[in-house]
């Protein structure tokens, strides 16, 4: 059975720094391509960062670049966003997300294992 599950989420002030940390069971992101997504009351769910298997490329939504990193331990268990200079903005629920490719790295529905989510609150 895959299980992802996030932690590390909490309520921080404008400009400080988070690091989500996503547990994956049943799935090694050696071998998995993996996302973190977003959503924010009553908008959809964004992609904002995502990696090929082994971190070997990584991408990131024009929103974060430069602010947020994807990383992941040597034993592929854990995926890691590294969030700084963080913005009311990016207030929203955190999830994590495993595939083995994708195509389409923004596109929620290319993933198919998903975490519960933890909540990021960023104020002002």
């Amino acid at each position: 059975e895959v299980q992802l599950v996030e932690s590390g989420g909490g309520s921080v002030q404008a400009g400080g720094s988070l690091r989500l940390s996503c547990a994956a069971s049943g799935v090694n992101t050696n071998t998995n391509s993996m996302g973190w997504f977003r959503q924010a009351p009553g908008k959809e769910r964004e992609g904002v960062a995502a990696m090929t298997p082994r971190g070997g490329t990584t991408y990131y939504a024009d929103s974060v670049k430069g602010r947020f990193t994807i990383s992941q331990d040597n034993a592929g268990t854990t995926v890691y966003l590294q969030m700084n200079s963080l913005k009311p903005e990016d207030t929203a629920m955190y999830y994590c997300a495993a595939v083995r490719f994708f195509r389409r790295r923004w596109s929620d529905d290319e993933y198919k294992y998903w975490g519960q989510g933890t909540q990021v609150t960023v104020s002002s």
